[in-house]
């Protein structure tokens, strides 16, 4: 019998053998030949005799041919018709009389199927065999026999000793390095090895250094070659820092250095009897020990080493499962350089007295490192609004101390007296100039490309201008509609050479759309509104177009609110703004008085520089005032027990003849509502305004500021006329990834013209509420009367919002706030001890279907002296409240 075989050397993990081109004379484990008609078995089965024997006298023939799996109970976990594919070899059809020859073609073929068979990664043994089956008539039949064994299938994975890591972690970690081990999949001994890698370096991660990492295979009763895979994870004592220790430094401290550390860092001085020192974190020494020599570069030492530590065993805990530890750290500091000379080598296409000024290094100063890295970034932004993307460069540093190899030692000059110096080289690499083939959109599936193409400052066929693709990501990110585009994902923002045409690049921006259409019906309640129905439409990206459309019916309790309002933000194609708005409104304001309103505005704006915006408004509105508290018109009612009730402005006839005589002889009532004219007033008024804003996103802002100033001037006819500036500065500051830190300021003022004498009440400055100070009602902090205790308003107010906003995951966050706010009116001044203030947090989360950012605010209001509440009532210390939004 010839014989070909193959082996996977499993135990050393490898799948892979070498293929003899020759065959061996080997004995056959199967029946040994036999005489004529002898009965010859192949995979166990006998070989039936055939229907018609081969031509007398003929040369051996290819009788029969099986693909065998004996060593797996002849069960194959492929199907077999996949083997067969790769098999070339045929045998003959003794049923049609026709006879394949077994020759050299024959051997030559099945030395291609075994190669063909064991190149698939299926199998860890493969023979073929060759046994000898003589018909009746004399003439040699070959029975060839492809004996496999198929490598074992992962059924189940497990991971298990250890509750530091979750699975979904790890599941995480094995798909960011390509790393795969599913379910049905073969075997692989170099799959395992990297798994446990990565749960080495995960419990590296957590303090674990010391972690041990195994594995065992189950065969799975049931099914042929299926195992469950269980990776075993010992923790081993978690290595704690007591200690960190520096070797060799004299210029720098221990405690400074061990400060320019992120991950391996000593206890804090102040709770580190708690903690007892950081966690130490093998996998993250090296950043860590870059953060330190980029500390001294910074300072000078350019030459400055930092070694790897020494982990000194301190004690072990009790328990045996934390380890105490001391890092001894070698630092060699070298010399203190000062910049002797700074030059720029390798720029052609910018002249170097251009560049010069953006490196801040001076002559004769120490050498500062980061100077250097920070200019380059600014060569980089304006090599890339060029389209030289390829732009890079490197400081080249000579010291004066440093040996000249081209000089002998006796014959070199004595060194200066003095700091050694430094000569600083910025040697630039400019490469090629780009320009832009094709700007593509992927994934908005709503919006329509014209409406993101206006927004993007790269135009194809120009330059390839990187700053102004970053612009471009950020003006998209502040139309809201879609998710947040990082300008570091080369996912979401990919650039790629132009295939087949020099100097030319593709950009494609993927894009995940946010529902930004809100259909609202139901009912709620809220602090404005009380106990309301509402059916309302909102869209800030109507039909894919960018037009904000909002349809708005709500009833309630105190509010009653019909509007329409449509935003064209590119009119007519052009970059102008135009829109209108119109109303009908009632809000009461529990304890003072019903506010009716009727009117519209409409609203231009356009561009006047980058993020910057000119708005011209022309507003009309009638306010007629309901349902004013007797307080206003008695003082003595608040006394009463039975508290004051409301009386109708609209008919004088029923208000009683003492009530009306109080009413006369205050002139801020009768005049402030009109109370001869029914209450109602006019206002007329324009409104310009200047807007800067660069806040990345509307929802969930981590950077950029917003600048607001407008000035409200009601000179345009009606009963009522003033104007009110206003300015508000609002900025925004990532702190990490996950935190960013925000604050607001505001100042308003308000004033009468003309004919008017007395401002309204509901014209009035007031604050308090979730959009001023959270901890507040609204319109609760103000000037009040001191008798009665209703707050009056004021004609000017100060507003200070400060956030620490954390994001828990893209859509939730939790915030942590103060507010400060007061007001003032005429002839009074403002005052430190006249803040009032709110502090507490603050969860905000984004709710999908109803696209809105719901708030559950806790608030303490630890300056709330003289406030109260819209019931009458003292503000109390601690509250809760529930809105929509955001403050600020």
């Amino acid at each position: 019998m010839r014989i070909l075989t193959a082996r996977a050397l499993v135990g050393a993990g490898l799948l892979a053998a070498g293929v003899s081109t020759s065959w061996a004379q080997a004995p056959s484990p199967a029946t040994p030949a036999q005489g004529p008609g002898a009965a010859v078995r192949i995979c166990g089965v006998p070989v039936p005799p055939p229907a018609s024997l081969p031509p007398a006298a003929s040369g051996p023939v290819i009788y029969q041919l099986a693909p065998c799996f004996q060593a797996q109970g002849n069960v194959s976990t492929v199907e077999p018709q996949t083997y067969l594919y790769y098999m070339q070899l045929r045998p003959s059809q003794p049923s049609q009389n026709i006879w394949i020859p077994y020759d050299e073609k024959a051997e030559q073929t099945m030395l291609e199927d075994f190669k063909r068979l064991w190149a698939t990664n299926f199998l860890t043994d493969l023979s073929i065999e060759v046994a000898d089956y003589v018909f009746s008539n004399g003439v040699v039949g070959k029975l060839v026999t492809y004996n496999m064994e198929e490598r074992e299938r992962v059924k189940i994975v497990n991971y298990d000793g250890t509750k530091q890591i979750e699975r979904t972690k790890i599941d995480e970690q094995l798909r960011m390095r390509g790393i795969e081990m599913r379910l049905d999949s073969f075997l692989d001994q170099s799959v395992i090895r990297r798994v446990e890698t990565v749960l080495r370096e995960m419990m590296a991660e957590k303090g674990f250094t010391n972690a041990e990492v195994g594995h065992t295979t189950t065969t799975v009763a049931g099914g042929p070659k299926l195992v469950n895979v269980t990776f075993h994870i010992g923790e081993g004592p978690k290595l704690k820092i007591r200690r960190v220790e520096f070797v060799g430094n004299t210029a720098k401290s221990d405690r400074r250095l061990a400060g320019k550390m992120k991950d391996n860092k000593p206890p804090n001085a102040f709770w580190g009897w708690i903690t007892r020192g950081g966690t130490y974190k093998a996998d993250k020494f090296e950043s860590d020990a870059d953060l330190v020599q980029a500390y001294y570069r910074n300072e000078g030492y350019v030459r400055a080493q930092i070694g790897q530590p020494e982990v000194r065993t301190l004690e072990d805990a009790k328990d045996r499962k934390t380890r105490f530890i001391e890092l001894r750290i070698p630092v060699t500091e070298g010399e203190r350089y000062q910049v002797r000379d700074f030059a720029i080598e390798g720029n052609t296409v910018v002249k170097g007295e251009a560049l010069l000024p953006l490196f801040k290094v001076a002559k004769g100063e120490w050498y500062n490192e980061k100077r250097v890295r920070d200019g380059l970034v600014k060569a980089r932004e304006i090599y890339g609004a060029g389209g030289y993307m390829e732009f890079t460069g490197f400081p080249d540093l000579k010291p004066s101390d440093e040996p000249d190899d081209s000089v002998p030692a006796a014959l070199a000059a004595p060194p200066s007296p003095g700091p050694p110096t430094v000569d600083v080289t910025m040697r630039l690499q400019e490469g090629p100039q780009y320009f832009v083939n094709r700007i593509n959109f992927v994934g908005n599936s709503t919006t329509r490309d014209n409406v993101i193409r206006r927004e993007m400052r790269l135009v194809e066929g120009a330059v390839f201008n990187t700053e102004a693709l970053k612009y471009s990501v950020r003006r998209l990110n502040q139309l809201g509609y879609f998710e947040q585009i990082n300008e570091q994902d080369q996912n979401a923002i990919k650039t790629q050479k132009t295939a087949g045409r020099d100097n030319q690049m593709d950009v494609t921006l993927t894009l995940k759309e946010q529902n930004r259409n809100q259909l609202t019906f139901g009912a709620g309640v809220s602090q404005y509104e009380g106990v309301f129905g509402q059916l309302a439409f909102q869209t800030a990206n109507f039909l894919g177009r960018g037009e904000s459309v909002t349809f708005s019916l709500m009833a309630g309790d105190r509010m009653q609110n019909y509007q329409v309002a449509f935003t064209e933000p590119f009119l007519f194609d052009r970059n102008i703004t135009a829109g209108f708005d119109v109303y009908k409104r009632a809000l009461q304001y529990i304890g003072y008085y019903t506010q009716k309103s009727t009117g519209g505005n409409i609203m231009t704006g356009f561009p006047v520089a980058d993020f910057s915006r000119m708005f011209f408004s022309y507003a009309f509105e009638s306010i007629r005032m309901t349902d004013l508290n007797e307080a206003f018109i008695d003082p003595n009612c608040i006394l009463a027990e039975q508290g004051c009730s409301t009386v109708s402005l609209t008919d004088l006839s029923k208000v009683s003849p003492d009530a009306l005589e109080n009413l006369r002889r205050n002139p801020f009532v009768f005049d402030s509502l009109l109370i001869g004219e029914g209450g109602r007033r006019t206002v007329s008024k324009v409104i310009p305004s200047f807007v800067h804003n660069t806040v990345d996103n509307p929802i969930f802002p981590n950077t950029g500021q917003r600048l607001t100033t407008s000035i409200d001037l009601a000179v345009l006819g009606g009963n009522t006329q003033y104007y009110k500036p206003r300015i508000e500065a609002v900025r925004f500051w990532r702190h990490t990834s996950r935190t960013s830190f925000g604050i607001r300021g505001q100042y308003e003022f308000i004033a009468p013209l003309r004919g008017t004498k007395t401002l309204p009440i509901f014209e009035k400055l007031f604050l308090g509420g979730e959009y001023s100070v959270r901890g507040y009602d609204i319109r609760s902090i103000g000037p009040s009367d001191p008798f009665t205790g209703l707050v009056l308003g004021g004609n000017k107010d100060l507003l200070f919002n400060a956030e620490y906003l954390f994001s828990i995951v893209s859509q939730v966050r939790l915030i942590a706030f103060y507010d400060a706010g007061q007001v003032a009116d005429d002839n009074e001044p403002f005052a430190m001890d006249r803040f009032r203030t709110s502090t507490g947090a603050e969860v905000r989360f984004y709710m999908p279907v109803l696209n809105v950012p719901f708030r559950l605010i806790f608030a303490a209001n630890p300056q709330r002296e003289g406030v109260l509440d819209n019931s009458l009532r003292p503000a109390k210390n601690f509250t809760f409240r529930f809105a929509v939004g955001s403050t600020f």
